[in-house]
């Protein structure tokens, strides 16, 4: 099993007391697996994937990653997972100004040591990118900004995918192609998939789907 989470809770304080997000959450997501993560907003769905992410700690329960329980590593060891086995893709571009659409699609892979020019070319081609390599992220717009956000994930090929809500800027028609292409690379390269979805049509599209309600799994 690529990825489990057994009893995952988690609280943040709020003026008005403690508000419990996550109240003993548990899935399995198997290697080559894409699984959708829907719920109304404030069920636990991002907070969720921001755990499995390490950019934030559980107050309870484990998230096992490969055999190893993540939530034991301190922080240099969950920026190295970041940069070599997880890939997040979040609705915040993150696009590095400053780089042209080429080396921010590279940037991901070169951290990781797994940059291959013929597979970035290859996703730049999926992503109908090809034509704006040269370009900086400045001269794109929003839906062309979150496929180079994309691609700059698959580039270097992540055993785990974590994506909030990836499509959420594109158009219904680009939407179901960038969808198309991340599940046919999960297939590809037998990485796991968890998507955060307010899409009912997108998450008929994966392998499986976990509703999340009052922090736990309806």
């Amino acid at each position: 099993m690529l990825l489990t989470l057994t009893g995952i809770e988690k609280t943040y304080p709020t003026s008005e007391g403690p508000l419990r997000v996550l109240a003993g959450v548990d899935l399995t997501l198997a290697a080559g697996q894409s699984l959708a993560l829907t719920g109304e907003s404030g069920s636990g769905k991002s907070t969720l994937l921001h755990l499995v992410a390490g950019l934030d700690r559980p107050d309870a329960g484990a998230i096992w990653l490969e055999g190893q329980d993540i939530t034991q590593l301190d922080e240099p060891q969950l920026a190295a997972l970041r940069r070599g086995r997880v890939g997040l893709v979040f609705q915040q571009f993150n696009l590095i100004p400053s780089l042209n659409i080429v080396d921010n699609l590279a940037f991901q892979a070169r951290l990781a040591g797994r940059h291959d020019p013929v597979w970035q070319a290859e996703l730049a081609g999926a992503l109908g990118l090809s034509a704006l390599l040269r370009r900086y992220p400045e001269e794109l717009s929003g839906g062309q900004q979150q496929r180079v956000a994309i691609g700059r994930v698959l580039a270097a090929r992540p055993r785990l995918v974590l994506a909030d809500e990836p499509t959420g800027n594109l158009d219904e028609t680009t939407a179901d192609a960038v969808m198309g292409l991340m599940l046919r690379l999960v297939a590809q390269t037998g990485a796991g998939l968890l998507m955060v979805t307010h899409s009912p049509r997108l998450a008929r599209r994966l392998d499986g789907r976990l509703h999340l309600a009052g922090g736990r799994v309806a």
